[in-house]
């Protein structure tokens, strides 16, 4: 037993530390190891295909802007066309840009209001706009819109219809306000002067109020109304008019002049984004049948087989374009950096009495014409100088009257019959 325990303590010695070493020194330390991910991408070279796929997403990203859009067009006799439905079936070629997205770069959809929606110009623009893929808020209260111009699109979850005079104020968040609320025929307009000019004084402070406090962009559809009987002709958007401030028309012509003027101090005093449109007579589908207005008038009458009613000795001109061209002209004003005003309109200068032999070549021949007196301050002249929608928004109308007016006939005669 002892014998055992001093050679275990001589062995305990042989293994002690030498007498010169630290006994606190730290232990050696091993040489690090790359990092898991690291060593995965080197072994096997897969860093190669790395640095070719991070080379590829940078090639698509410096290109992408540029391939974005792309024009397709859908071949027609040979010619590259695409046509819309309605004018197809009048024969008549209209030529409209499609833009495709290069995939995993799609546009994002806006949230646009469209005062006065229900009517006539407003609801073809709710159409176009649906289309290509905003939502849509249509506000309207009635007076001269009709649902049946929107109900069509009921059942599309981008669109929402609200009953609402926007002589009161209203609260939305929207990235877009198109400001069409306002009767625009003289029957309508003549109907209750008093709202009328209501409607386009507080009804514009009350949309341009809401796009300054949500920062939306404004446009405002003014009218021709505002150059009066013209002394100038054409007329250019410099022509600062010849109204009559307190005649029957005044309502109307005055009230979209006010709605100009708030329009500017806005933009120059609020900073809000606005776009100012003034809308030459416009004719299509959906015109409301006895609105006072001449297309309207003699369409329906020959339909009925009435006389054509011309006011004064029918020498007095107008210009006419269609619904279709109109919507485009104000959704290119909308998308531009022009504030305006811009003259939106056919430059065909027509007499109503060629107007009316016009409409008797397209419905009735045999069609009379009665002539009555004329009403107070209609204006004598009217045709508008597009040269600077031309030159700045790359618009001009495409539709003549002629080709324009066969579709207006067929929906009237559903709508009559």
């Amino acid at each position: 037993m002892h014998k055992q325990s001093s050679l275990n303590h001589r062995r305990d010695e042989e293994v002690q530390t030498p007498a010169d070493a630290d006994p606190y020194s730290p232990k050696a330390v091993k040489p690090k190891s790359l990092p898991k991910p690291v060593h995965y991408l080197l072994k096997e070279q897969r860093w190669l295909f790395v640095l070719v796929g991070m080379l590829i997403a940078s090639t698509l990203f410096i290109l992408g802007p540029n391939l974005a859009k792309r024009d397709i067009r859908k071949t027609i006799g040979g010619s590259e066309k695409f046509v819309s439905k309605g004018v197809e079936k009048s024969g008549v070629q209209k030529t409209i840009t499609v833009h495709r997205l290069v995939a995993g770069v799609r546009r994002q959809p806006l949230r646009i209001v469209v005062t006065g929606g229900a009517g006539f110009v407003g609801s073809h623009l709710v159409d176009r706009l649906l289309e290509r893929g905003d939502h849509v808020i249509v506000i309207d209260n009635f007076f001269t819109g009709r649902k049946e111009n929107v109900m069509h699109h009921f059942k599309n979850p981008r669109f929402e219809l609200i009953r609402h005079d926007v002589v009161e104020p209203i609260l939305l968040e929207v990235d877009q306000i198109y400001h069409l609320a306002c009767p625009a025929s003289p029957v309508h307009y003549k109907f209750n002067p008093v709202k009328t000019i209501k409607t386009n004084v507080m009804g514009t402070l009350n949309m341009l109020g809401l796009a300054k406090r949500i920062g939306a962009r404004f446009l405002l559809t003014s009218t021709s109304e505002v150059y009066g009987d013209p002394l100038q002709h054409p007329q250019t958007e410099t022509y600062w008019g010849n109204v009559n401030p307190i005649g029957v028309r005044s309502c109307y012509d005055e009230g979209k002049r006010t709605a100009e003027t708030l329009t500017m101090d806005y933009h120059r005093g609020a900073n809000v984004e606005v776009r100012i449109a003034r809308i030459f007579n416009t004719y299509g589908p959906r015109m409301c049948i006895d609105d006072g207005r001449v297309v309207s008038n003699f369409v329906a009458q020959a339909l009925r087989k009435e006389p054509l009613t011309v006011y004064g000795d029918g020498k007095q001109t107008r210009s006419f374009q269609y619904v279709s061209d109109l919507v485009e002209g104000l959704i290119r004003l909308m998308e531009s950096n022009h504030v305006g005003p811009f003259n939106l309109g056919n430059p065909g200068e027509f007499t109503m009495l060629e107007l009316a032999e016009v409409v008797k070549e397209t419905i009735d021949s045999n069609a009379k014409i009665e002539f009555k007196e004329n009403t107070a301050d209609d204006p004598h002249k009217r045709k508008p100088d597009i040269t600077k929608a031309k030159d700045l928004l790359k618009w001009e109308p495409k539709i003549s009257l002629r080709e324009g007016l066969p579709l207006m006939v067929e929906d009237f005669h559903k709508r009559i019959f």
